[in-house]
């Protein structure tokens, strides 16, 4: 009798074996999908920062009052490639300096994957007044 349920216990063992492997492969392209998302956003974040890194160094630059060129290069100099630069005048003698950039949410790699817009935005106070 003890035979008989020992042989029962081992058949539902070995019946088992290929489980664990059919799981992983139907987790392993969920995983994969799901470390490239993660790896887009990390990006997309330390994007943002290059771009709010690249507005603050051209509002700085157009607080201390140097010409429009000069500032449009000192925000492109920090600013990602690719990356718009729009300088604004604001009212009470402010200055406003934004940087936009496209950031692939799949990395370099993948051709037409949807992207997003991040960007950066700083605001000073002008030294020498609004022209």
């Amino acid at each position: 009798m003890r035979a008989l349920r020992a042989g029962r216990r081992a058949g539902r063992v070995s019946g088992a074996v290929g489980t664990a492997t059919a799981e992983l492969a139907v987790l392993l392209p969920a995983l994969a999908l799901l470390t490239v998302l993660c790896v887009g956003a990390v990006s997309a974040v330390a994007l943002h920062v290059r771009c709010l890194d690249a507005a603050r160094s051209g509002a700085r630059a157009l607080a201390r009052d140097e010409p429009v060129p000069a500032v449009v290069a000192a925000a492109e100099a920090r600013a990602p490639r690719g990356a718009v630069v729009r300088i604004r005048y604001l009212d009470g003698g402010l200055v406003a300096v934004e940087v936009t950039a496209r950031a692939a949410l799949a990395g370099p790699m993948a051709g037409g994957v949807p992207g997003v817009t991040v960007g950066g935005r700083a605001v000073a106070g002008a030294e020498g007044g609004v022209p």
